[in-house]
């Protein structure tokens, strides 16, 4: 189960880092043509959710890496569940339906790793 939950990590992880850099450093016209969502918020949300993104990635992993505070590592995959859960809700709003199943793969994963390291194998 450790293995498991060190390779959805890491995949979860990555996966935010990515979507997180691309919010924090592409103008929102830019990214509008990727996402259309993004019509809906200014720049600095967008930036802010980028940061969120990446911070939660990185609480996945370093505290569990280094052993410094790893109970952090369950609470930056709740943090990652709530950001999904905000995703979804704005894609519900402006009816963007199939863009829900990858909000709703990353807050399982995020929500795996939450069971995992909270009542499995707690670091």
């Amino acid at each position: 189960m450790n293995t498991a939950l060190w390779i959805v990590q890491i995949l979860t992880a990555l996966a935010f880092v990515m979507a997180g850099i691309m919010k924090v450093v592409q103008p929102k016209e830019k990214l509008i043509e990727m996402m259309k969502w993004v019509e809906d918020f200014s720049q600095s949300t967008i930036r802010g959710i980028g940061t969120l993104e990446i911070l939660g990635a990185a609480g996945l992993i370093l505290p569990a890496l280094t052993g410094i505070l790893p109970w952090l590592t369950p609470l930056a995959a709740v943090g990652l569940v709530l950001v999904m859960i905000g995703a979804i809700a704005t894609h519900l709003r402006r009816n963007e339906t199939q863009v829900i199943v990858v909000n709703i793969v990353l807050l399982a994963l995020a929500a795996f790793v939450v069971y995992g390291r909270f009542i499995a194998v707690p670091l």
